[in-house]
């Protein structure tokens, strides 16, 4: 695979994490992002089960991500008044983590992380404020594909281009040859993120809670001295398109979705207020849809995905971890395979799709657990969720909830011998 050109779409985690195992397969590799520079907020994201065996694979990784952990010791739930119901707590053990993850990262610092890891490597280029206007497959059967660019760079031939730019890949529209929105299956939930003083008066535990009509806010730590805040909506799985309104409101700009929002969320109770006010001034805002994407395959010729772009996990929690798997497996098959793109490409597919699979699975009943919509509903969770939290049960469940809080070493990662 030695002197293989690779073009990266996207350097938010997926895409550094890439480039970093190319570069050891022997490709140089140029890693292109639409902004003028390295995207830095987001929320809070786990790193979990073949995502931590990848990490450990990656010298001083592991560390750098203790380092950032958002140092989070567990998730109080309460009630409109403000009384607690019900705490989730870490494990402590991070290869069997709980619905509170010992590797908690905020998802800017995870790519800050990875873009440190990556960005002295001489085979590795990153251009910033740059797109693909156009991709164009070879007419010859497993060729090259060309490459026309918005602002910098000459239009080039690639030997592979890699999506890794999230679950609206533009990219994966070009490549794939469909629509923007094709594969993409909506969950009918939503969510944003800012930062608001340090509501949460230093404590290290999250504090969540849920009203009717599928709504819940909730705040955590931040090491930085301030607090994070999310809401988010989650609709019934009956109503169509729900989240439609959600993304007008994204199309009109920050301020209409940020009014969008707080129409959804005022008069809940608790302290949402006081956080939609703070919301409304936040300058670190983040909002996305939350989706999944299935396409048929996770390659077409000469062009691959990798994480969001190309099998986004929803609200699992699985999503990095399987960039991350994603992004060592490819890599690592295109290395096995040395000189055969497309034999390392069927590789990839057969070693990832099981995890896919497996990490997409949403279990029965978790948007009517995650978000009640009715009075009763809620009523009826939060005096389950107390008591499974009081009797330890939580404990065993947290570990059947889904694939994402499986041991580390449910999925196995193969050993890959790299050129460098």
């Amino acid at each position: 695979m030695s002197n293989l050109n690779v073009l990266v779409v996207g350097a938010s985690i997926a895409g550094p994490a890439t480039a970093y195992w190319l570069a050891k397969a022997g490709a140089d590799v140029t890693i292109i992002e639409r902004f003028p520079e390295l995207r830095t907020n987001g929320q809070g994201i786990d790193i979990r089960t073949a995502g931590v065996t990848v990490m450990r694979k990656m010298p001083g990784m592991e560390p750098a991500v203790r380092a950032k952990t958002t140092q989070m010791e567990g998730m109080s739930f309460v009630r409109e008044d403000g009384r607690p119901y019900g705490v989730i707590k870490p494990t402590g053990n991070p290869d069997q983590q709980s619905l509170i993850s010992e590797y908690e990262v905020f998802r800017g610092d995870l790519a800050q992380i990875l873009y440190d890891l990556t960005k002295e490597n001489e085979n590795i280029r990153y251009v910033f404020g740059e797109q693909v206007t156009s991709m164009k497959h070879s007419e010859k059967e497993d060729g090259p594909i060309t490459v026309e660019f918005t602002n910098i760079l000459p239009t080039s031939e690639y030997d592979l281009v890699v999506a890794c730019d999230g679950a609206t890949s533009r990219t994966r529209a070009m490549g794939l040859g469909c629509g923007a929105r094709d594969y993409v299956l909506p969950t009918n939930f939503w969510a944003v993120y800012f930062s608001v003083p340090d509501m949460l008066k230093g404590s290290t535990v999250a504090v969540g809670h849920s009203a009717v009509g599928g709504r819940s806010v909730c705040l955590g730590p931040d090491p930085a001295g301030v607090t994070r805040a999310t809401l988010f909506r989650i609709y019934p799985s009956s109503e169509k398109d729900a989240t439609l309104p959600f993304r007008e409101a994204t199309k009109r700009g920050d301020d209409a979705l940020k009014d969008y929002v707080a129409q959804q969320f005022r008069g809940i109770g608790w302290k949402a207020e006081e956080i939609l006010d703070y919301m409304m001034e936040a300058d670190d805002w983040y909002a996305s849809e939350v989706v999944q994407v299935k396409c048929p395959n996770v390659y077409n010729g000469r062009f691959a995905m990798v994480g969001d772009a190309g099998y986004a996990t929803g609200p699992t929690g699985g999503g990095t971890s399987v960039a991350l798997a994603g992004a060592y497996l490819l890599a690592g098959e295109l290395c096995k395979h040395k000189g055969n793109i497309k034999a390392g490409l069927e590789g990839y597919e057969t070693q990832i799709r099981p995890i896919i699979t497996e990490l997409q699975k949403i279990p029965p009943f978790v948007g009517a657990f995650m978000a009640p919509q009715t009075a009763w509903g809620l009523w009826l969770r939060n005096h389950l969720f107390a008591f499974i939290t009081w009797s330890g049960v939580v404990d065993v469940m947290q570990k059947f909830f889904a694939g994402s809080f499986a041991h580390t070493d449910q999925y196995k990662m193969p050993e890959y011998e790299w050129v460098r």
